[in-house]
């Protein structure tokens, strides 16, 4: 006796018209209802928002480990691309004083900024103010060295 084998379908979730169906209902939904002109955020990674915004707070990790100045750095700027406004981040996180010599903390910033690219402002959450970031060319204003500031860090051309 043979069975008859039902061919299975190539997804679990319909033929592709139905899945472009309910996609094109959803952006439309979005586009004419309540959640037009903003992003929202999927449950995964609103939960890593809010650890974040938690380890700020606490100045640890959940496993109650402290966190670093490069982890600071870090999680801010992780918080900033995920469109979490910079006041929102001001109002958990705790600004650290600087215990480093001015000498040191502007190569050191130099050195970081160059590997991790992190916006200026991240920078004001570990107490580097201004002055540093502009002497160590983050900010407009170019190094006093013979360097020239490349257009891409937002410095301006010399002729």
């Amino acid at each position: 006796m043979a069975r008859s084998r039902r061919e299975k379908p190539p997804n679990r979730r319909g033929s592709i018209e139905a899945i472009e169906k309910r996609r094109a209902g959803r952006l439309f939904n979005d586009v004419l209802g309540d959640r037009a002109g903003r992003t929202r955020l999927d449950g995964r990674t609103e939960k890593r928002r809010k650890r974040l915004l938690e380890e700020l707070e606490a100045g640890a990790t959940k496993t109650k480990r402290e966190l670093k100045p490069l982890d600071v750095l870090q999680r801010v700027q992780e918080l900033l691309d995920l469109d979490e406004p910079l006041a929102s981040i001001k109002k958990v996180a705790k600004v650290r004083k600087l215990p480093a010599s001015a000498d040191m903390l502007v190569d050191a910033v130099g050195r970081l900024h160059k590997a991790y690219a992190f916006r200026p402002e991240v920078y004001r959450f570990v107490g580097i103010g201004d002055d540093v970031l502009a002497e160590a060319g983050v900010t407009g204003r170019a190094r006093d060295r013979d360097e020239k500031p490349s257009p891409a860090r937002g410095g301006r051309r010399q002729a």
